[in-house]
């Protein structure tokens, strides 16, 4: 499977250029009434870029997405931080050791998640809180009545092997993987997406949460 290689400013030219075919010229007045998420973003550029020596400084690549979409007419936008990704079966998959120490109360890869909150804290002052949405999405999955199985809150529904059915080398969408029976009874998809439940799960608490900040009447 090949993965695509768009940068956030090439995304955010095809954002324009979709305004321009689809709004022009009442973009502004659509615009100002809507709310834009922009993100999550950082995944895959962590996976990667730690690799070729990048820095969180990198952020700045993001503020600078902001300010550009704010400059297409948006007056509302959440920007949120990064999901707990220690907690993702590939990092669990990728880092997994004997040693108890490296696992958090979670059961997940510490060092991972402090890098994470290292990086939600620089973009404080834009956040919107995906790292213990996550948390509280993994501690309460089962006690809440959600419909998630307890043994498959950290495996991945589409894979193969190993305690997390994660496997690096042979991915979701390869020939031959094929997914779990219910994914709705999964928090993971694929390793490092979420499933749709999850998701549906994770939006209705954040948008209760922005309701309030946003002053928003549903």
């Amino acid at each position: 499977m090949s993965f695509t290689n768009s940068s956030l400013s090439v995304q955010l030219d095809w954002m324009d250029s979709h305004f321009k075919s689809t709004c022009s010229p009442d973009c502004p007045k659509y615009l100002k009434n809507s709310l834009f998420l922009v993100g999550e973003i950082g995944g895959d550029d962590f996976n990667y870029g730690l690799k070729q020596g990048r820095t969180i400084d990198d952020v700045d690549t993001i503020i600078d997405g902001v300010k550009r979409v704010i400059g297409f007419g948006a007056t509302r936008m959440a920007v949120p931080g990064n999901f707990p990704i220690g907690c993702f079966p590939s990092a669990l998959t990728k880092f997994m050791t004997n040693s108890a120490t490296a696992y958090d109360e979670y059961c997940c890869v510490e060092d991972w998640n402090n890098f994470i909150m290292s990086y939600n804290n620089h973009l404080q002052q834009a956040i919107d809180d995906y790292y213990n949405t996550y948390l509280w999405l993994l501690q309460n999955a089962v006690a809440l009545g959600m419909g998630f199985n307890k043994d498959s809150l950290q495996k991945a529904c589409c894979g193969t092997g190993g305690d997390y059915n994660y496997n690096e080398g042979t991915k979701c969408g390869d020939p031959g993987i094929e997914a779990c029976d219910d994914a709705s009874t999964y928090i993971n998809w694929d390793g490092v997406h979420l499933t749709q439940k999850a998701y549906s799960w994770l939006a209705k608490w954040l948008i209760d949460d922005m309701l309030t900040q946003l002053n928003c009447h549903v």
